[in-house]
């Protein structure tokens, strides 16, 4: 049987003239207009639409809605399409086991991963060659434009087994940015201790992964008597907006930078050098801020979910119109790069992670932005919402304490940034760890929702 090998089913030469690297990133996007940006990301939805009325997920999708492939007759009508959610993709693969209909897998390799389950049950993901590349190109060209450089040391602390973390930034980085890598992994593949020493032992000088267990890992080093050997300078993680000065900090001031992706789209924005809002790849990623509860457009500055269009993925799983349900606003001042990508603050919690306690509206991720800068407090939290006989909803938040921590102190710092009085626990540095499932997760679990709906 005739089949192309992984690397004859796409041009890698092409991929690196769309979608540069290094200086030539900076060089083409750096002062361009935002028509010509248009017109680029134009053309390429226009090739994705002709793949995705190919794809049986997406055929029925739109058909069910009226619409017809005459209809979107470019990038501006984008909006006319429905908007799905990994809930659709789900009830695919259980009307089509076990992989679902969303994918148009022919003769070329696929590369196959799920996602980490943090939502509910794993997702298949795959990916044709060339989306799996142009997906580990934007986190290596973002990497480098942060200012990862060949004689670097990276130390991944993203997981590996079915997910997609671990597996593609060690891609992105062999492939992308010609430093050394270490795929440490979770603090179950690689116990902390090993991890701090192994930093120790090969100079590493950058650590990328989830910051929960990043500053974690601070902690045992700390404890080990290794800063002396250790010598951090970048950490590239998931910031949020809570957690740059206290990962800093933990790290003895190694620079950390923020950015975002989901396992269906890869990277879709992530700080540049100045580190002043994260710039959207809008060369690949097509990103629209959509209200929470009417679906529409918000304007720039205004909180809505992330809803992203993969400009490149026309391959084998194109996706279009995917809502991550991670809640962003546009940064609306101009930015001191000169760069045509727009930004956008970061992600800021979940909408499908909501909490409505009387009326206003909890992100149980809002609370690590309000305890930032506590050093009597680890960072360490975890939610319960509860439901009593009356229908009452109550929040009861347990936070992780160094000792002498005000009780009351901390309550009333809650209630002010939350905006509501919720119930607060101060347990020992480690308890909530059995809860979050840090050591043994790339997300901890924040919120525990015991109502039962």
């Amino acid at each position: 049987m005739t089949f192309p090998t992984y690397f004859e089913a796409f041009d890698a030469k092409q991929m690196l003239a769309d979608y540069p690297v290094g200086d030539a990133f900076t060089a083409r996007y750096i002062g361009m207009s935002r028509d010509e940006l248009f017109a680029i990301q134009n053309r390429q939805f226009l090739k994705l639409m002709q793949r995705g009325w190919e794809i049986p997920f997406y055929h029925r999708l739109w058909s069910n809605q009226g619409i017809e492939a005459g209809d979107i007759k470019g990038l501006e009508d984008i909006t006319k399409l429905p908007v799905y959610d990994k809930s659709d993709l789900m009830a695919s693969v259980n009307d089509h086991p076990p992989y679902g209909d969303f994918d148009g897998r022919g003769d070329a390799p696929v590369v196959f991963h799920t996602t980490s389950g943090t939502t509910g049950r794993p997702q298949p993901l795959m990916f044709g060659p060339k989306g799996r590349e142009i997906t580990n190109l934007l986190v290596g060209r973002m990497y480098r434009w942060m200012g990862l450089g060949r004689d670097d040391v990276v130390q991944s602390v993203y997981g590996h087994g079915m997910i997609n973390g671990g597996h593609y930034i060690r891609e992105a980085v062999t492939h992308f940015t010609n430093a050394l890598f270490l795929s440490a992994g979770t603090g179950i593949e690689t116990r902390s201790i090993n991890q701090v020493n192994l930093m120790a032992d090969f100079n590493v000088s950058c650590m990328v992964g989830f910051v929960d267990y990043i500053r974690k890992l601070a902690e045992v080093a700390a404890a080990e008597d290794l800063f002396d050997r250790i010598n951090l300078k970048m950490i590239i993680g998931h910031l949020g907006t809570e957690d740059r000065a206290s990962t800093e900090a933990a790290w003895q001031g190694a620079k950390a930078f923020d950015w975002y992706g989901v396992g269906d789209t890869g990277s879709i924005a992530g700080e540049g050098p100045e580190r002043d809002g994260m710039y959207v790849w809008e060369d690949a990623q097509y990103l629209e801020l959509l209200d929470v509860d009417t679906g529409a457009p918000v304007a720039a500055g205004e909180t809505g979910d992330m809803v992203v269009t993969c400009l490149f993925k026309d391959d084998i799983a194109p996706c279009i119109r995917f809502n991550t349900h991670d809640i962003s606003e546009e940064r609306t001042d101009s930015n001191a790069t000169g760069m045509v990508f727009k930004r956008i603050t970061g992600f800021k919690g979940r909408s499908d992670n909501m909490v409505k306690l009387r009326g206003i509206n909890i992100f149980p991720h809002a609370i690590g932005a309000i305890i930032e800068g506590r050093s009597d407090l680890t960072g360490e939290y975890v939610c319960r919402v509860t439901r009593d006989d009356s229908g009452r909803d109550e929040m009861h938040v347990t936070l992780e304490s160094r000792g002498n921590s005000d009780h009351a102190q901390t309550a009333d710092l809650l209630r002010k940034g939350l905006g509501i009085e919720v119930a607060v626990q101060l347990v020992d540095v480690g308890a909530t760890a059995e809860d979050t499932q840090i050591d043994t997760r790339q997300k901890p679990i924040r919120l525990i929702d015991e109502r039962g709906l």
